[in-house]
């Protein structure tokens, strides 16, 4: 690489770090409307997205340790978002099931982000849209590739 290209990089990188910090910031203002904490919501959006999981799967996808994922869906099912349910063929294996509940709050929490997004949006012609999209997509399949 160029040190031009380097350069590009670095202020990509810079870029995307603050990016991430006013999503996550402004995710929280969001999340504040609702009786969840920021952790709930990341393991109800898990549920939402990829179906019910053991507490083990979803531990791995959130990054915590067992025990923690545990108490946070004792106190997610407290409030009825999920449910333990016992696997039909494996009644050893229990999954975590999310509930109405749980699924309207993602869905209403994704839907005010995107909202959000879209203001930010607004100075941008549609084809920059395009290439922001596309640019974004290709480099998180890199990411997941390597």
């Amino acid at each position: 690489m160029t040190s031009k290209q380097l350069e590009h990089v670095a202020d990509i990188e810079k870029s995307l770090r603050h990016i991430a910090a006013i999503i996550k910031q402004k995710g929280r203002e969001i999340l504040n409307q609702y009786a969840i904490t920021p952790p709930q919501f990341v393991g109800l959006q898990w549920l939402y997205e990829l179906g019910d999981m053991t507490i083990g799967e979803l531990s791995g996808k959130m990054y915590l340790a067992c025990s923690t994922t545990t108490d946070l869906i004792d106190r997610m099912q407290k409030n009825a978002l999920v449910e333990r349910v016992k696997d039909p063929s494996d009644r050893r294996v229990v999954r975590i099931h999310l509930l109405p509940e749980g699924e309207r709050i993602i869905q209403e929490v994704i839907k005010k982000r995107q909202e959000y997004l879209c203001d930010m949006f607004e100075t941008f012609s549609e084809d920059e849209v395009v290439v922001f999209e596309t640019s974004l997509l290709k480099l998180q399949q890199e990411m997941k590739r390597k």
